[in-house]
């Protein structure tokens, strides 16, 4: 059985991998993780022994078959139970993120499962993040970043790239949440900003927050 910490490290290691071609670095580790180079060695010397990672010094970490499967299993329950805080527990989706965190480690394959299925099999959680299924497959969404959009176009808004809780309080506050139709009235060319449509009201948004928002036309 891999500890928390283990666990953690290999979703880490996953989230990485996507972004990148090469193995993923050990400072890249250690500032996602909060935590010093040497001890992100000691732990990848670990993994490695348990054949979870691919591990060779200046090149970078990949996942090994079992690495990924206990990721994407983690990466699992870590989503079903932000489904489940939001739509049954009523929590705000700026607020489950922590408590996900302490829920994703439950080891009991029968209670994830039974939880998938009461929650009726979603394939996103409350931030847009696809769920991967029992047999760890994910359904990736197509989708743009809203700074791509031109004046006049539009699309629904399903994934937000930024889960901090400063921004989802910011979307929160604006109402504008997953789901919601987004139309671009105007891009303003002096700092690329956008002003948008959405729900019968309208509403700015930077450059840099339009970064962060993600439309499925």
């Amino acid at each position: 059985m891999n500890s928390f910490t283990e666990e953690n490290y290999l979703k880490a290691i996953y989230k990485f991998s996507l972004t990148t071609k090469k193995g993923v670095s050990t400072n890249t580790i250690a500032k996602k993780l909060n935590t010093k180079a040497s001890s992100v060695t000691d732990m990848l010397k670990k993994l490695a022994t348990k054949n979870l990672i691919n591990y060779k010094k200046y090149y970078g970490v990949t996942l090994t078959s079992k690495g990924e499967q206990i990721a994407l299993s983690v990466i699992r329950n870590h989503r079903l139970w932000e489904v489940f805080l939001v739509e049954k527990l009523n929590f705000k989706w700026d607020e489950v993120h922590d408590l996900a965190e302490e829920l994703e480690h439950i080891k009991s394959e029968k209670l994830i499962n039974n939880l998938d299925a009461f929650l009726n099999f979603p394939t996103n959680d409350p931030h847009g993040d696809p769920i991967p299924n029992k047999n760890g497959k994910i359904k990736n969404l197509k989708m743009i970043n809203m700074s791509e959009l031109k004046a006049n176009e539009e699309g629904i808004f399903v994934y937000v790239k930024d889960s901090s809780d400063k921004f989802l309080k910011y979307l929160s506050k604006n109402k504008l949440e997953i789901g919601e139709r987004i139309k671009i009235l105007e891009i303003e060319p002096f700092d690329n900003s956008f002003k948008i449509a959405y729900n019968n009201q309208q509403l700015i948004l930077s450059e840099s927050i339009a970064k962060n928002i993600y439309i499925q036309s």
